[in-house]
């Protein structure tokens, strides 16, 4: 199974909006450029939503048939790790293989010490093209990389191979994430990496690393763009010269997580793209989310009292919400406006609080970023939640479409400004 050069990850927590995200990517398609959907949904969300494996495999599914889509799609395990991946295996054809627990764990000097004698060929200076200076690297940096990441690496290994005795050797899409430590990895890390993911015999088709800055969810990415800039490109020139190196596949790309609304990357990101002739998986889950509260506010009515019912729980609940994500939000509790200014707001000055144009005054990320990571609350609400969703489809789905394609597909994939 062969992962296209370009891919979406397009997770839905409810379920309702696979046709007005695949109408984002059908638009495109018309452009010319092809981007691959992937419907991702991690156990955590699952959980949190009462949902299952399986409902992301219908809803893929049925919005592939109602909109005649006739290339490639994909179901995602998210973040998936030893202890959850079963659970996935019937109803998923890509995994994404998170491993972060075990980024740091010694593996032992043994295992150290061979993976160092069987790569001492990368010792010296190694000029790998694109990468302004040659790395040096020598067998004391290649063992501290080894005891930074191979546990992980191997880790990794070992879900890969659950996998593959389920469904075949080439049946899924494998993603191994190592974006979950404290600092981005050097060029020489990486291609450590990359040569401990050939030594497990994974077949990875995108790898995750950890880039420079913040990646928040839902809004703007926050930090050095030139920095993440140079990273970006040093990590795609790893992993063409790893690629030909280590024997991985020829269509291994980077994958970016909590990718929606990076609005100040996506041009670096094309750019980048575009020279190296490199592909790229963006995960832009919950954004989806997002666009389905302002389509509610906008709608009025119940609509508007269902979203302002959500924030008025979400500041309730800050903390309990908050903590599962507190590495991926920044969030400025002074600048929330109370339950009792937002419970005079209309339509208008709720969808421009929330909505992502930083051109507005209205918008407040604080509000956006605790609204991102209080779906629970709108999963509590159940029925009541989702038939409005279905009363309001149409303003909703006109909201998803514009969002995947216009802020995201265009400036990403076209190189639009707008």
């Amino acid at each position: 199974m062969r992962l296209p050069k370009f891919s979406l990850g397009i997770g839905d927590r409810f379920a309702h909006q696979g046709v007005a995200q695949l109408e984002g990517l059908l638009e495109a398609r018309r452009r010319g450029v092809a981007i691959a959907p992937v419907w991702n949904k991690s156990n955590r969300e699952h959980a949190i939503i009462g949902s299952r494996p399986a409902d992301v495999r219908q809803e893929a599914d049925s919005a592939v048939r109602a909109c005649g889509w006739n290339a490639p799609y994909f179901v995602d395990a998210d973040h998936i790790n030893a202890k959850t991946v079963d659970a996935f295996l019937e109803s998923c054809d890509f995994f994404t293989l998170d491993v972060a627990e075990q980024i740091g764990v010694d593996p032992g000097a043994e295992a150290i010490a061979n993976f160092a004698a069987k790569h001492r060929s990368l010792v010296g200076r190694l000029e790998i093209p694109g990468i302004e200076h040659p790395l040096e690297i020598t067998e004391a940096s290649i063992a501290a990389a080894a005891r930074k990441f191979l546990a992980a690496v191997q880790d990794a290994g070992r879900i890969h191979r659950r996998i593959a005795a389920v469904k075949g050797a080439d049946a899924a899409v494998i993603e191994v994430s190592m974006d979950e430590t404290d600092q981005p990895q050097t060029p020489a890390e990486f291609l450590v990496i990359l040569a401990a993911v050939a030594d497990e015999a994974i077949p990875a088709q995108t790898l995750a690393p950890r880039f420079t800055g913040r990646f928040n969810k839902g809004v703007d990415y926050v930090g050095n763009v030139d920095q993440f800039d140079k990273e970006f490109r040093e990590d795609l020139a790893v992993i063409a010269y790893a690629v030909k190196k280590f024997g991985l596949p020829d269509n291994l790309k980077l994958s970016v997580h909590s990718g929606s609304d990076k609005f100040s990357l996506y041009p670096r990101i094309h750019r980048a793209l575009k020279d190296f002739d490199a592909g790229v998986h963006l995960k832009t889950a919950g954004t989806t989310w997002l666009e389905e509260l302002i389509g509610l506010a906008a709608a009025g009515g119940d609509g508007l009292d269902i979203a302002k019912g959500v924030y008025f729980a979400a500041l309730e609940h800050i903390d309990e919400l908050c903590a599962p994500y507190a590495s991926v939000i920044d969030i400025d509790r002074a600048a929330l406006p109370s339950a009792a200014t937002v419970g005079k707001w209309d339509s208008a000055a709720f969808a421009a609080a929330l909505r992502h144009d930083q051109s507005c005054g209205a918008y407040n990320p604080s509000l956006r970023q605790l609204i991102h990571v209080g779906y629970k609350v709108a999963a509590v609400m159940g029925k009541r939640f989702t038939d409005a969703l279905e009363k309001h489809s149409a303003v909703i789905a006109a909201g998803v479409t514009e969002n995947i394609y216009k802020r995201h597909v265009r400036p990403l994939f076209f190189g639009d400004e707008k």
